[in-house]
């Protein structure tokens, strides 16, 4: 139990939060708060080595919805130091302090909890718990596990050793050498206090690129010294004897880096032994993602809080509230899209609705694009139906620059910056070259080309300005590398799409931005029904296409499988996908034997 529990004074802090102090135990812990004390109170808790800093970035993005709480643990930036060190920084002491500052900004209803790294430990701890129940309405974990799973984790490894567990605890063991180093006596001590100390500003910088600004501040070679007290204090005895019953009695969500140096995804595996009510997250991104991520953090979290707040339970009585509903994604990537901004051009049918809708089903947010207005708000209606929390239609040209401007202008001020950008709009133009005008080389241009550039630049742009990553997928086609005498236009203006692709992945690689070029084959859409054929009367046209649409109707190869093929693309990040057995093939042989390629160009397609 808490005991000793005071709470003093209301200031203000550097960044204009409310700041108080909170002594429990002898220890004066510092507390700040933004936002309305009357909406549902979000208490985020940092990691080792940092301060409440880490949380800044989310913290002000979650502000205008809910009451903030960030607080410095024991040890650790403004709040005070057990002293001795050894012994005063428990999980059970960590509780004593959670338990003090929800009563002091909460007395009344519980609160939702967030942690990270070492907050994320304690986090695990406050929410299994008895002590604890009923002073928390959710928990969401990011980047760091809790020391009785991880313990049980272990055991079960090394007492029922499998190659592919062996390989895991193998992997996990090399990530956590940092560990053994801090359950060293005195050195970290040493290090933090002398070179490390200094030069962690850089190194951070060189592993992650967080933006500056306030963090991390200077008390950190201090914080980090006596903060290694967190792992000699709890890490040996608790994978030692992990507690049997350490099953959380609050819906968690676990976000989980992909990238993380330090924690392997696999630490998860069997979480739904100890948790109830579980939601899944990944995010392509390394360890110190509240400082790298925070839109995309500040989303989910946002989106969890509303989705399990039910109103005063803590020491009032009352009606509860219905949490405000949330769609629940049901798609095979939930994980990784649901809550993110997804642009898809073309999108009124074909291959861009399939995506869109695909996306949708993820549990992203849509921005469905085209011309054809009233097929976009269509696309974005059904996509609202499959899942997505939000599906808005917009209407432009992508070939026309101006409108391309506006609209993502438009995009970034009314929806956010765009996390994943589809550029999927196109034309078909057949025909040989010398029967192909220029009006008819600059209308396939504008869209297939044009339509790709003004996309990357302007969206990609905002996503390179915001910094927080994101990925590209431009839709080419197999006609990129396979040459063809019947289609110089088009071939041409999708090998361009490709070249650009590779060379703008190169050129985002160092802001994590992705870029994905599909490469399509036969594919049954409707393109064959609106593709022109220059050189030809307008009877031979319309003969030519129905011709075209039956042999991809024949070909039956539905837009769905490009859908799953870009959502496979991002989360893998893949350079280059060809779709279906001829795509794949003949970019096969025009890596081994391009010669052949050359030969079958030159035959006259029945068409």
């Amino acid at each position: 139990m808490t005991s000793g529990i005071t709470n003093e004074g209301v200031g203000v802090g550097p960044d204009g939060s409310r700041e108080r102090r909170v002594r429990t135990g002898g220890i004066e812990l510092c507390v700040a708060e933004s936002g309305d004390p009357a909406r549902p109170t979000v208490v985020l808790v940092h990691g080792y080595p940092d301060s409440k800093e880490v949380w800044s970035e989310v913290a002000g993005r979650l502000a205008h919805r809910f009451h903030v709480v960030i607080y410095d643990v024991r040890g650790h930036g403004r709040s005070s130091a057990p002293s001795p060190l050894r012994g005063g920084f428990t999980l059970e002491k960590l509780t004593d302090d959670f338990l003090a500052v929800a009563e002091a900004v909460s007395p009344d209803r519980p609160v939702h909890l967030v942690g990270h790294d070492w907050g994320s430990v304690q986090g695990w701890e406050f929410t299994t718990v008895r002590r604890t129940e009923g002073r928390i309405a959710s928990f969401t974990s990011v980047a760091g596990p809790s020391l009785d799973h991880f313990g049980h984790w272990m055991r079960k490894r090394t007492t029922r050793p499998t190659p592919r567990r062996l390989a895991q605890l193998l992997g996990q063991g090399a990530k956590s050498w940092y560990v053994y180093a801090l359950l060293t006596p005195v050195l970290p001590e040493l290090a933090w206090r002398g070179p490390l100390g200094r030069r962690w500003p850089r190194i951070l910088r060189r592993m992650e690129r967080p933006p500056t600004g306030g963090y991390p501040t200077p008390s950190l070679p201090e914080d980090a010294a006596r903060g290694a007290w967190l792992y000699r204090d709890n890490v040996p005895a608790r994978l030692r004897r992990p507690r049997p019953d350490a099953h959380a009695h609050a819906p968690v969500q676990l976000i989980t880096p992909t990238g993380d140096a330090f924690l392997s995804e696999r630490l998860h595996d069997e979480l739904d032994i100890w948790v109830p009510r579980l939601t899944r997250r990944t995010l392509s991104a390394k360890h110190w993602v509240p400082r790298t991520r925070p839109d995309q953090l500040a989303v989910w979290i946002g989106d969890f809080v509303r989705a399990h707040d039910g109103g005063p339970t803590a020491g009032t009585a009352g009606p509860v509230p219905a949490p405000a509903p949330v769609p629940v994604p049901r798609g095979p990537y939930a994980e990784r899209f649901g809550g993110r901004l997804v642009l898809v051009t073309g999108a009124a049918s074909g291959i861009g609705r399939a995506t869109a809708l695909a996306f949708a089903a993820a549990g992203a947010r849509i921005v469905a694009v085209d011309r054809d207005g009233e097929g976009a708000a269509g696309t974005a209606e059904t996509a609202r139906l499959a899942g997505a929390p939000d599906a808005w239609g917009e209407t432009a040209d992508v070939g026309d620059e101006e409108a391309m401007e506006k609209l993502a202008g438009k995009v970034a001020a009314e929806y956010g910056v765009v996390d994943v950008l589809v550029n999927n709009a196109g034309i078909g133009l057949a025909g040989p070259l010398l029967r192909t005008g220029t009006e008819d080389w600059k209308e396939v241009l504008d869209v297939n080309l044009w339509g790709v550039i003004h996309g990357c630049r302007l969206f990609g742009g905002q996503m390179a300005e915001r910094g927080q990553g994101g990925h590209i997928v431009n839709i080419a086609s197999a006609a990129a590398y396979l040459p063809s005498r019947v289609l110089p236009a088009y071939s041409t203006s999708k090998a361009a799409v490709l070249m650009l692709s590779t060379c703008l992945r190169a050129e985002l690689a160092g802001r994590d931005i992705g870029v994905s070029a599909i490469c399509p084959g036969f594919i049954h859409t409707n393109i064959t029904s609106t593709a022109r054929f220059a050189g030809v009367d307008e009877a031979e046209q319309q003969r030519r296409r129905r011709k075209s649409a039956r042999l991809y109707g024949l070909r039956n190869y539905p837009p769905e499988k490009v859908a799953d093929a870009v959502l496979r693309a991002v989360v893998r990040n893949r350079a280059v996908v060809p779709v279906t057995p001829e795509a794949r093939g003949g970019l096969f042989l025009s890596r081994v034997s391009p010669k052949v390629l050359r030969a079958i160009a030159r035959l006259d397609p029945p068409l």
